[in-house]
């Protein structure tokens, strides 16, 4: 298994709280966050992670060095912000096998990664989402379902109860994107939205624990929640 890790995120919204580290090293249960994501992933099974960074990437790559507990650790470097679209894309370059896992450096899921690459290896899909149910999902948008594809996306602010995008993917190598692209854009607004009658991609349903750590209310709840998966 091999797999992706979005760490180069500026955490506006953290700002005050994260005392001079990037906001996927935020302290968690006496460990930078980072390092459960990373710990998850070993555990899959995944042999080599790469690490998407750009704001005080530095911190990021002190701390890890080429390995995290026998897992190969190596990164892709923004010299400029590129967006979370242009960040994957960037990553990819690295990719040395056909399907990889993507994560969101802010987001934990507990899900099978493991099962979710087989998942998608049986889906005859460019790319695969996991996603999860929310009681209300004006925070986040919703995600449209329909027979195991995603077929659209719900704007921030509409409550109620819905799918939502959970903050993994797998997505083939060689998965192609629009020439018309800049270097930074979104990967949902700017890439997915619009390309998603092409993409079809298969929704990967999770009914395990999420969490998103990117406002301070979050950030407070993993101290507590994630002691079990630390």
């Amino acid at each position: 298994m091999e797999a992706m890790v979005l760490a180069g995120g500026l955490g506006t919204r953290l700002a005050g709280r994260l005392n001079g580290v990037p906001k996927p090293m935020a302290p968690i249960a006496e460990r930078p966050f980072l390092e459960i994501l990373l710990q998850q992933l070993r555990d899959a099974g995944c042999a080599r992670v790469v690490l998407s960074v750009g704001h005080l990437h530095g911190v990021i790559q002190s701390h890890f060095g080429a390995a995290f507990h026998g897992m190969r650790v190596e990164y892709s470097i923004e010299d400029a912000p590129l967006g979370t679209g242009g960040a994957i894309r960037a990553a990819l370059g690295h990719a040395m096998e056909k399907a990889v896992l993507v994560l969101n450096g802010d987001t934990f899921l507990d899900a099978d990664y493991a099962a979710m690459l087989r998942f998608h290896a049986a889906q005859a899909a460019g790319m695969t989402m996991a996603v999860t149910r929310r009681e209300d999902i004006a925070r986040y948008g919703g995600v449209i379902v329909t027979y195991g594809r995603i077929t659209g996306f719900q704007e921030k602010g509409r409550s109620g109860p819905g799918w939502i995008n959970a903050g993994a993917y797998v997505i083939d190598r060689d998965l192609p994107w629009p020439s018309h692209l800049p270097e930074n854009f979104s990967f949902e607004t700017d890439f997915l939205a619009p390309e998603i009658a092409r993409l079809a991609p298969a929704a990967y349903e999770v009914d395990g624990f999420f969490l998103d750590i990117g406002v301070p209310e979050d950030l407070d709840r993993a101290q507590a929640e994630l002691k079990r998966f630390s």
